[in-house]
């Protein structure tokens, strides 16, 4: 996990130095996520069992494969303007989201402690954001609409992993907007003037699909609860690069948000892992129900 976090920090940090260069945000997505096909179909070998890769409902991984587009393009145009660590700090919003809609949506409805640390994930994203004092501004909307878009991808993956495979999802995920953007091709291409920005832009796609690779290896080998805190390793990547490649640190109001929202992150982490020993320590269906209420 400490590598994957690695990888999307690479990513970033990728996306962010090639569209300040001038490449055109809509076309360095569309590279991303071709390249992120290319090297996903080599590592998963779907030339030897191309039956992993059938789905079972299209539509949906089309549906699931826009809103990775959505998050993807609106996290580009926001990183145009934001600092590494301002974007990614309202991006770890996303899991406080995907909790309070899993409700309406799954029927995983949150107690009163989690809709607390949801409230206080907010707070945090008022104070990096501060509406009213002219600090915010279009940057900070696109980062809002990456997040959001990422929280419905994350919860079409929960509700479909039941009846797809691991390797669709995989696949149709990077597809979908890949095809998806293919007619904007003619308007957005603005191919690089250098051997070096060329790099980079390709690198974007091989960083994406490395990191859900090895993102798969630590499902494998390690429980879902034991491996939810370590996204949040990735806010040491972004300082550190943001620092490093665009003379770049976080203001106090940026640390102090990031701040809140990450521990109300954790603590949402530590709740649900406690509800889930209890549900699976209740003695019946009523006790069940009470202990997801706590």
């Amino acid at each position: 996990m400490v590598v994957v976090y690695m990888f999307f920090a690479f990513l970033d940090t990728s996306a962010k130095y090639i569209v300040l260069a001038g490449i055109a945000p809509l076309f360095a997505v569309w590279i991303r996520f071709a390249a992120h096909v290319a090297v996903a179909f080599f590592l998963l070998g779907a030339w030897r069992e191309p039956r992993r890769f059938r789905a079972a409902n299209l539509p949906m991984h089309v549906l699931r494969g826009t809103f990775l587009f959505g998050s993807t393009v609106f996290n580009f145009l926001a990183l145009q303007t934001l600092q590494l660590a301002e974007a990614t700090s309202i991006f770890f919003f996303g899991p406080m989201v995907i909790t309070a809609l899993v409700g309406p949506l799954l029927g995983e409805w949150a107690g009163w402690r989690r809709w607390l640390a949801i409230l206080a994930g907010f707070v945090g994203v008022i104070i990096i954001t501060r509406p009213g004092s002219g600090v915010f501004a279009l940057g900070h909307i696109y980062a809002l609409c990456a997040m959001l878009s990422n929280c419905f991808y994350v919860i079409m993956t929960r509700r479909m992993s039941a009846t797809e495979t691991s390797e669709s999802l995989i696949l149709y995920a990077a597809l979908a907007p890949v095809v998806l953007l293919a007619p904007t091709l003619p308007f957005t291409v603005s191919l690089p003037q250098d051997p070096w920005h060329w790099l980079i832009l390709l690198s974007l796609g091989v960083y994406g699909a490395l990191g859900h690779w090895f993102l798969i290896r630590a499902y494998r080998i390690a429980t879902a609860s034991a491996l939810a805190p370590y996204p949040y390793l990735q806010m040491v990547w972004m300082i550190g690069f943001g620092w490093l490649i665009f003379d770049q640190l976080p203001d106090w109001w940026t640390i102090s948000g990031a701040a809140i929202i990450v521990a109300s992150g954790l603590y949402i982490v530590h709740r649900e892992h406690r509800l889930r020993l209890k549900s699976s320590t209740a003695p019946n269906a009523e006790d069940e129900e009470l202990a997801k209420k706590l």
